[in-house]
């Protein structure tokens, strides 16, 4: 099994049905080329994504994520040998259903700074498929949720804290380490 599925299979999404036949975790290489965006954040996303920080500021500090019933445990962290690192998933379980609310991301998002500390650096908002009833996708912040047939789930990522020279919804960000 490819080693990054296996990983968010093993820390992330371990009650979702993992594919053995995924040839990365999230990305293809076509949804590393849509993401990567070099566009002006419009007025409205701006707005969106301060309502996220407020949200989650708190969480900059790791042990307020976990004290606030993010996982204890720490993931391991998720790299693209081109495209840079997603970093480790902190997923709260009791967030997973069909609903996305901006100021309650399923996953947080943490890389190591400088001095190995955790660092906040983006959410990550996700809807099982199975739980996903419309015909139309999942949209956040004006953005439709990519598809994950492997991992069984739609998902965005959104850089909330980390500046990403791919974009603010990519799913890599060259700029971080784990």
């Amino acid at each position: 099994m490819n080693r990054v599925i296996r990983a968010i299979c093993l820390t992330a999404f371990v009650p979702l049905a993992c594919s053995r036949s995924a040839s990365h975790a999230h990305m293809t290489s076509e949804t590393m080329e849509a993401t990567a965006s070099s566009a002006p954040v419009d007025a409205a996303i701006e707005r969106d994504l301060e309502r996220v920080r407020n949200a989650t500021r708190a969480y900059r500090d790791i042990a307020a994520a976990r004290a606030d019933g993010f996982p204890s445990s720490t993931p391991k962290c998720l790299t693209h040998p081109t495209a840079g690192v997603m970093g480790y998933h902190y997923l709260d379980r009791r967030r997973l259903d069909a609903r996305l609310e901006l100021e309650r991301p399923e996953i947080l998002l943490y890389a190591r700074d400088t001095d190995g500390k955790d660092k906040l650096t983006a959410v990550e908002y996700i809807v099982p498929l199975s739980e996903w009833t419309r015909s139309e996708p999942p949209t956040i912040f004006g953005q439709t949720l990519k598809r994950s047939e492997p991992l069984k789930i739609w998902y965005l990522h959104v850089w909330a804290w980390e500046e990403n020279p791919s974009g603010l919804f990519a799913d890599y960000n060259p700029k971080v380490t784990c």
